[in-house]
């Protein structure tokens, strides 16, 4: 068959470059090297016009379209199929990933535009796919014994029916994805990088579970992870669903990047790791404690602190050591936690979320996630109903709805919950403010953020808002909490603003016209021990509860690498002239 076999995929946003397209093209490189030149991967985004991704595809003359597929780019996807069979009706579709690999029979009767699917890791049976149509000159339909052998791969019957078979595996090693192009590719973006597959948890919810971890070489492995390093890419997150759930493997990577950090790997790399946070060991604290601040973020999926729940959905963690954990790695500065929590999970009421909720906030991390369960393909809460009964969406991403332990409002109120906390906690704009108002008004955090969402919604700001106006509605919100002191809450609000806004500008709602601010701008620009560097820009207000003036200076050198906020400086108005 003439033409060339194009890889291609849908991420969820520009920034993100999904590492599948470069698997399978690494794939052919590796086991069917005949066939390498042939290859092209064209990748793009849910946001773009399905016109600009089918032409792009079209421009390159393909016998074969793959398509990797998941949660957030399935429908689009499909879509896609179907506007490139009518544009090429000879055209051999197939489709990977996990969205597709536990439900390979229903995918196919339900898209006759699609030929293949191939479950599970591709490296070899895409090449083998390859070998049956490209070089041996099929047609569409492809003859099942062109098909037959290919493990992983669901097609069709000349009699309609449809041969649908499990996931495969690798029986070798993995080729390395950083073939030709890579490098240009990922400048800018986010770089994803594996050192194992499989996971020792069996996680109901999760995909990842159930198969035996399997490490990779550490030559190969480090000769990629310093390529990536160079290649100008923003973050390289490793996909390791648990990074450190063999301690030497990971303690083997941290030591090999601190090693070269400054070095070989260039000052402001940084390097994402998903942990299980109850089971870090000392030798692992060590290397974090040592790593330059902002070179690692660490993402900790507790999930819940509600034992029954971590039971139910076969989640073993040391809730008190995990707690502690957290803590310190956050007490030492050096590196951006994220942690996440799932609502919707059985025997989770409420207050029992509520509960949890308030324990991770506690933590003090620098990023809380609120998400909801998803009900995923192949996933033990999906297949087995009777055991995990719960209503969920039918079409992608299958978000619960609910469950016997929470109703429909239930869950509209912790999306209203996770609103709040996106824009005031998780956006890193208000955490001297919210943090103050905690402390005097006697809420827990769900309630403060739960109280905050429906004013939001109330507001009509839950679909967004310009940054000035809900700056206005959370001062108004919190102005009328018991407890709270006006002035304190503007300076905390203030030195906020200060902090992570660089124009240096406050919003109309924390404005005071007052001369003795001209006046003492003039004089910190003018003594030599407060005027800022050619060139900097600066922002400065009062703090009238304090009695201060507070002032950042925006060099992009001094912003933390770790919270993203600008340092400030204050003096007591007093010692002004």
């Amino acid at each position: 068959m003439e033409g060339n076999a194009v890889l291609s995929v849908l991420n969820a946003k520009y920034v993100h470059l999904s590492p599948a397209p470069w698997c399978l093209a690494a794939g052919v490189l590796a086991f069917a090297p005949e066939l390498y030149e042939r290859v092209r991967i064209v990748e793009g985004n849910i946001n773009q016009a399905d016109d600009e991704m089918l032409s792009r595809i079209l421009a390159e003359r393909p016998a074969l379209v793959g398509f990797s597929c998941y949660i957030w780019n399935i429908t689009k996807t499909l879509t896609l199929c179907r506007r490139l069979r009518e544009a090429l009706p000879g055209v051999l579709i197939v489709l990977g990933g996990p969205e597709v690999s536990y439900c390979a029979g229903e995918v196919l009767r339900e898209n006759p535009a699609v030929d293949f699917v191939l479950a599970g890791e591709g490296e070899e049976s895409f090449p083998a796919l390859l070998r049956a149509v490209l070089k041996e000159g099929a047609e569409r339909p492809i003859p099942p014994e062109a098909s037959q052998n290919i493990s992983g791969l669901s097609y069709r019957t000349p009699d309609g029916g449809i041969i649908e078979r499990p996931p495969c595996h690798l029986t070798g090693s993995v080729p390395s994805p950083l073939t030709a192009g890579y490098a240009e590719a990922v400048r800018g973006r986010i770089a994803y990088i594996e050192t194992s597959r499989g996971c020792p948890y069996r996680c109901a919810f999760c995909l990842s579970g159930g198969e035996k971890p399997r490490y990779f070489e550490m030559d190969p492995l480090f000769g990629d992870l310093l390529k990536l390093a160079k290649s100008g890419a923003r973050t390289i997150k490793f996909v390791d669903r648990t990074f450190n759930a063999n301690p030497e493997h990971c303690n083997e990577i941290l030591r090999f990047i601190l090693a070269r950090y400054g070095r070989e790997i260039p000052e402001g790399a940084c390097f994402h790791f998903e942990i299980a946070g109850d089971i870090l060991r000392e030798e692992t604290f060590g290397l974090l404690e040592q790593m330059p601040p902002g070179a690692v973020q660490l993402e900790i999926g507790m999930q819940s602190f509600h034992e029954k729940t971590l039971e139910a959905i076969r989640r073993k963690t040391d809730t008190a050591r995990l707690e502690e954990n957290i803590r310190r790695l956050v007490d030492m500065g050096r590196m951006h936690i994220h942690i996440d929590l799932i609502a919707g999970l059985p025997f989770e009421d409420l207050p029992t979320f509520a509960g949890s909720f308030n324990t991770a906030y506690s933590l003090g991390a620098h990023n809380l996630q609120l998400g909801f369960l998803k009900l995923l393909h192949g996933s033990a809460m999906r297949t087995e109903r009777d055991k995990y009964p719960c209503r969920f969406h039918e079409t992608p991403p299958y978000e619960v709805i609910r469950t016997p332990w929470l109703t429909e409002g239930d869950i509209r109120l912790l999306h209203r919950t996770e609103n709040a906390l996106e824009k005031v906690y998780n956006s890193g704009r208000f955490r001297t403010a919210a943090a103050y108002v905690l402390g005097v008004c006697g809420m827990t955090p769900f309630d403060l953020y739960t109280g905050l969402g429906e004013a939001i919604e109330q507001a009509g700001m839950a679909r967004g808002a310009a940054l000035d106006d809900f700056t206005a509605l959370f001062k108004d919100f919190c102005e009328n909490l018991p407890g709270v002191d006006r002035e304190t809450l503007r300076d905390a609000m203030v030195q906020d603003r200060l902090a992570t806004n660089s124009t240096g500008g406050l919003p109309p709602c924390l404005i005071r016209q007052d001369e003795q601010l001209t006046r003492a701008v003039k004089w910190l620009s003018k003594n030599p021990e407060t005027a800022p560097r050619r060139g900097v820009r600066r922002g400065a207000a009062i703090l009238y509860g304090a009695g201060t003036l507070c002032w950042a200076d925006y060099d992009p050198k001094a912003r933390s690498p770790v919270t993203g906020r600008w340092p400030l400086r204050e003096i007591p108005l007093e010692v002004l002239p």
